[in-house]
C-alpha cells in the first residue's frame, strides 16, 4: 500500500516518523550503500545531515539519492523520500523531489 506525500506536507510526515532514516547511495563500482542518518529538516523542507568521506563522495558523484524512514512498528508505514543532494565537506543537503508512505502487505496471524 502506498500513499503519496505532498512535498509541502513532508516536514510534518517526517516529524511523525522515528527521527532517523536510512540513506541509500551508490558507490563507484555500482554497489548500493546504506547508512543510518538523523537529518535536520529546514523550514523549506530540505534535509541536512552529516556523512563520512566515502558517502560524501558517492553523493557528490551521484546526487540522486533516497532516504527511508522505517516504521516504529511492523504495521505502520515507512516514509520514502527521493531527491537531489549537494555536498559541502561532510554536510549533505537533500532537496526532496518525491515522497511516499509505504507499507507492504502484513501477513495475518492465521496465515
Amino acid at each position: 500500500m502506498s500513499v503519496a506525500v505532498d512535498l509541502a506536507a513532508l516536514p510534518a510526515a517526517i516529524a511523525a516518523q522515528i527521527g532517523w532514516c536510512y540513506l541509500l547511495t551508490v558507490s563507484d563500482d555500482g554497489q548500493a550503500r546504506v547508512l543510518a542518518v538523523a537529518p535536520q529538516v529546514s523550514d523549506d523542507g530540505a534535509l541536512m545531515f552529516e556523512v563520512g568521506k566515502g558517502t560524501a563522495g558517492n553523493v557528490a558523484a551521484r546526487p540522486s539519492i533516497t532516504v527511508v524512514y522505517p516504521p516504529a512498528v511492523a504495521t505502520a508505514m515507512s516514509l520514502i523520500v527521493d531527491g537531489t543532494a549537494t555536498v559541502d565537506g561532510s554536510s549533505v543537503t537533500l532537496v526532496p523531489t518525491w515522497a511516499v508512505m509505504h507499507r507492504s502487505a502484513v501477513p495475518h496471524a492465521d496465515q
